[in-house]
Order: C-alpha cells, then sequence, then structure tokens
C-alpha cells in the first residue's frame, strides 16, 4: 500500500506510431496501474491524446506539442518542457519509460533501461545510435532516483558493465495482454494465412524488428539448410519493421529457388495472435534481449518457440521453449528436430501458454509503483534528516 496519493507523470511521447516493443509496454503498464492511492497523468503526442483519454479512464491525459513528433525536437523538449509540465502537474515522481531522461526536474525521476545490448553488442548497431544510446544509459543512470529494468540478467549486465548501483535498480518484468494475445482459432489462423498469400502451407514465423541484433540472417540461412529437403518444405516469414540489416536480402539471395521467404512488413496488431499461433514454430535466435516480447507473445499464442539462452531469454521462456544456438548450423539441427518432432512442439505449445500466464501487465505495475513508494520515501527521509 502505498503512503499517501501518489501523483506520478509518465512521459509517453516516445511511444511509436507502429506499438512495437516500446509501445507495448508503455501501453500495458499505463492501462494496469490503477490504484486508489495513485493520481496518473500521461504525457503523449497529440496523435495518442485521443487514444489514450479513450482507454485510461483513470489517468490525466496531456497532449505534448506537436513538434514533438519530430525526435530531436522531442529530445529537446525532454531537457526543457517535461520537466516544466511536472511541476505544473504537481508531479511527485516522473517516469521516463525509454532509456533517456531530463537531467534537471524539480521531482525525482524514474527512467526504464530496457537492455544493456549496446554494450555488449556494439557490432549491430550503427554507430551514431549506439553511441547515443550508451551515452543516455550513463546518463540515466547518473541522474535518476531510481532505475526499473525488465529482467534480472538487464541489471546484472548494467552492474557488470557500468558499476551501477545494484541498491537503485529495480526489476518489473514485462507483462501481457491476454486478449491481444491468446490461442487463436483456426478461423483465425487462416484468414491471416490468406492475407499472408500462404494458402495452406505451413511456415516458421519470426516477428521482430530486422536488425543485426535479431540475427535474421542465420535464421534464414539455417532455416533453409533445415528444410531444403523436406518433401513440404514450410515457408519462413519474417514480420516486422525493415530495421537495418543488409545482411538480409544476401541471405535470402542464397535461399534455394523451391523454397518460400515471405515478408509482410508490420502485420496489423489483431492479426498478430492468428499469424504467430498459425506457425509450426516461432523462430527468434538474438544475440540477446533485454527481456524478449516475441518470445512471450509467441507462447501465449500456443505456438512452439526456438530461441537463444542469451541474457534474459531464459528468464521468459524457462522450460517452455526450445533453445539453440546462434551460428546458421545450430539453429538449422536445432530448427530441423523441432519440425520433425511434433509431439514436442505440442508439449511446448502446452507448457507455453501456462507460463505466459505468470507476465501480466498487472504485476508490472504493482513493482513499478514500489519503485516510485521507495524514491518518495527517500525524499520525505531526507528532509526529515
Amino acid at each position: 500500500m502505498l503512503l499517501s496519493r501518489l501523483r506520478v507523470l509518465v512521459d509517453a511521447t516516445g511511444v511509436p506510431a507502429d506499438r512495437g516493443g516500446v509501445g507495448r509496454y508503455v501501453d500495458g503498464l499505463l492501462g494496469a496501474l490503477v490504484d486508489d492511492q495513485l493520481s496518473l497523468a500521461v504525457v503523449c503526442q497529440r496523435t495518442d491524446a485521443e487514444r489514450y483519454g479513450r482507454l485510461l479512464s483513470h489517468a490525466e491525459i496531456i497532449a505534448a506539442p506537436a513538434a514533438v513528433a519530430h525526435r530531436p525536437a522531442r529530445l529537446a523538449w525532454e531537457q526543457t518542457g517535461l520537466p516544466l509540465l511536472a511541476t505544473q502537474v504537481g508531479a511527485d515522481v516522473l517516469h521516463s519509460p525509454f532509456y533517456t531522461c531530463p537531467l534537471r526536474a524539480s521531482c525525482p525521476v524514474t527512467v526504464t533501461v530496457h537492455d544493456a545490448t549496446f554494450f555488449t553488442e556494439r557490432d549491430h548497431y550503427d554507430k551514431p545510435r549506439g553511441t547515443f544510446f550508451r551515452s543516455a544509459i550513463k546518463t540515466s543512470l547518473r541522474r535518476a532516483a531510481r532505475v526499473v529494468v525488465p529482467s534480472k540478467a538487464t541489471r546484472d549486465e548494467l552492474i557488470r558493465l557500468l558499476d551501477a548501483d545494484p541498491a537503485r535498480i529495480d526489476v518489473a518484468y514485462h507483462g501481457l495482454d491476454p486478449e491481444a494475445f491468446h490461442v487463436p482459432s483456426e478461423a483465425e489462423c487462416s484468414r491471416v494465412a490468406a492475407r499472408l498469400g500462404l494458402g495452406n502451407t505451413t511456415y516458421v514465423a519470426f516477428l521482430g524488428v530486422m536488425e543485426p541484433r535479431k540475427n535474421v540472417p542465420n535464421l534464414i540461412r539455417g532455416w533453409a539448410s533445415a528444410v531444403e529437403n523436406s518433401p513440404t518444405p514450410p515457408a519462413l516469414v519474417l514480420a516486422g519493421g525493415s530495421g537495418h540489416d543488409d545482411a538480409i536480402d544476401a541471405a535470402i539471395a542464397e535461399v534455394p529457388s523451391h523454397l518460400r521467404v515471405v515478408r509482410p512488413g508490420y502485420l496489423r496488431y489483431a492479426d498478430l495472435p492468428g499469424y504467430l499461433g498459425g506457425a509450426l514454430v516461432s523462430a527468434y535466435p538474438s544475440h540477446g534481449e533485454g527481456f524478449g516480447l516475441p518470445v512471450l507473445e509467441a507462447m501465449a499464442c500456443g505456438t512452439p518457440v526456438l530461441t537463444t539462452p542469451r541474457l534474459s531469454l531464459p528468464e521468459v521462456g524457462g522450460d517452455a521453449v526450445a533453445y539453440t544456438g546462434e551460428e546458421s548450423d545450430e539453429i538449422a539441427r536445432d530448427l530441423e528436430a523441432l519440425l520433425n518432432d511434433e509431439p514436442r512442439r505440442k508439449k511446448l505449445a502446452q507448457l507455453g501458454v501456462e507460463r505466459a500466464k505468470e507476465f501480466t501487465w498487472e504485476r508490472s505495475a504493482q513493482a513499478h509503483l514500489a519503485t516510485w513508494q521507495k524514491v518518495v520515501e527517500g525524499v520525505k527521509a531526507g528532509r526529515a534528516a
């Protein structure tokens, strides 16, 4: 129970229109932040104001200046306009949910650092982006009253790599919307398959941004090797944003002509259960994740998952997923074994559905509330001293 009615301002201006990982986190968290002792204010882009106003009856919704739709202007406003807004709404705590935060504010600031792969996987980011986020993470660790991370692995990496203070880092696992991600009906699966032009063709699914860290080129090569000699080879469907991995096109060019790769880009949010649930396997051989929402979402849709045991992924998948290495020959070996073992796929699907139920936005919201309570208690203790 919180001490008194706590006024928290959450900055949602960085939520992308495609509702990718950060969007799912912010939306899920805000929807679950319902507490009699909490007074919630949310600042967002003007295009999101009506949507949040409709979904978040428990929160005060504030539209940010139109200029924040452009990233440079948003980052500048974050340092000037956001602290001023926190003062105007009487915030006890300002929460920044995506790496960066104001350097100065009239109230304590908490920030979510989603992962440490900008340090551990430097080669998988272009230089400007990597440099920016490494600097932002270091600044947030130094300036924020407390830091929220989505996994123990991320916490441990920040401590190991940056000598972060473990006493100021709180773990709040991401959650899942069970209405949005569920075991789909045959009709849902058939509708998505038809939309993708697959007909009755089986497929292996990937969902995520096509960036080097996701290891998509090795997935393509591993899949091609695994199914090349199959009499009815499943297609490979790569769904998600285009990202900046130029090696994907080169890997696709190597695929034998009788195999099929489908690249639909972003899928409609409502289509994701049918897409994931209709797959033979959801493959996600990432080099490392701060959490791994695509793995959790596939599990909730009753899809057997093949992923890597890197960083946070075992915290999410546990014993309910199959693991593989990051190299294409390892992926080929383990994907072929899983495709040829229907009883194991069914077992993993059942285990995944049950494990996914453990991750809820309500639990995540309570963890965030506990963080903010610690911050306010710390401020009061400092004043008393």
